[in-house]
C-alpha cells in the first residue's frame, strides 16, 4: 500500500516526465519565446515553478535552497536578485530568462533530488507540523507540500500549452 510519501513522490515525477518531455521536444530557439505577447516564456514557467519547488521545500524541511547552494543563481545569470522566484514578475523579467534547455533541465533535477529526498520517509505524523507561523491560520507541512506541487503542475500545464502553440502549424 502506498504511503504519504510514495504518493506525493509520484506527483513529483509526473512534474518532472513533463518538464523533461518539454525541454527535450521544443526547440532550444523557442524556449524563451512567448507564444503571444505579453504572455510566459516556457523557459519562465520552467524556472518559475522549480524557484517556487527549491525554496518551499527548503525552507519548510530547513535545507540549502539549490538555487544559490548549487550554484545555478551565477549559472543563470539573470538580471534579478538571488531571493527572485518569479512572483510579481513584468513581461520584461520573463523575457530576461534565456537559459540553455540543459540548464533548466540541470536545475530542476538538482531540485528534485533536493525535494524527492525531503519527501523519502516522510510519515503522516509529519504533517500537521506548523511550517510558516506567518499565516492565520499557520502552514502545516501538509499544505505547504501540497501547496508546492499543486503550483508546480499548473505551471508545468502552462509550459505544455505555451510549447504545443509554438511548435503548432
Amino acid at each position: 500500500m502506498a504511503d504519504v510519501s510514495d504518493l506525493l513522490i509520484d506527483a513529483l515525477d509526473r512534474v518532472r516526465e513533463t518538464v523533461h518531455g518539454l525541454l527535450d521536444d521544443l526547440p532550444e530557439d523557442r524556449l524563451a519565446t512567448p507564444p503571444v505577447d505579453g504572455a510566459n516564456t516556457v523557459a519562465w514557467l520552467v524556472w518559475h515553478l522549480t524557484r517556487v519547488l527549491d525554496e518551499h521545500v527548503a525552507d519548510a524541511f530547513d535545507l540549502d535552497v539549490v538555487w544559490t547552494s548549487g550554484g545555478w543563481y551565477e549559472r543563470f545569470d539573470l538580471p534579478f536578485p538571488a531571493s527572485a522566484h518569479g512572483y510579481g514578475q513584468s513581461s520584461a523579467d520573463v523575457l530576461a530568462v534565456r537559459v540553455p534547455a540543459a540548464d533548466l533541465r540541470g536545475y530542476f533535477d538538482a531540485t528534485y533530488e533536493l525535494v524527492a529526498g525531503a519527501l523519502r520517509g516522510l510519515g503522516e505524523d509529519d504533517l500537521d507540523r506548523v511550517v510558516d507561523q506567518g499565516w492565520d491560520p499557520p502552514v502545516t507541512l501538509a499544505v505547504r507540500l501540497v501547496s508546492a506541487l499543486n503550483d508546480a503542475t499548473q505551471h508545468v500545464g502552462q509550459a505544455s500549452y505555451a510549447a504545443g502553440i509554438l511548435t503548432r502549424g
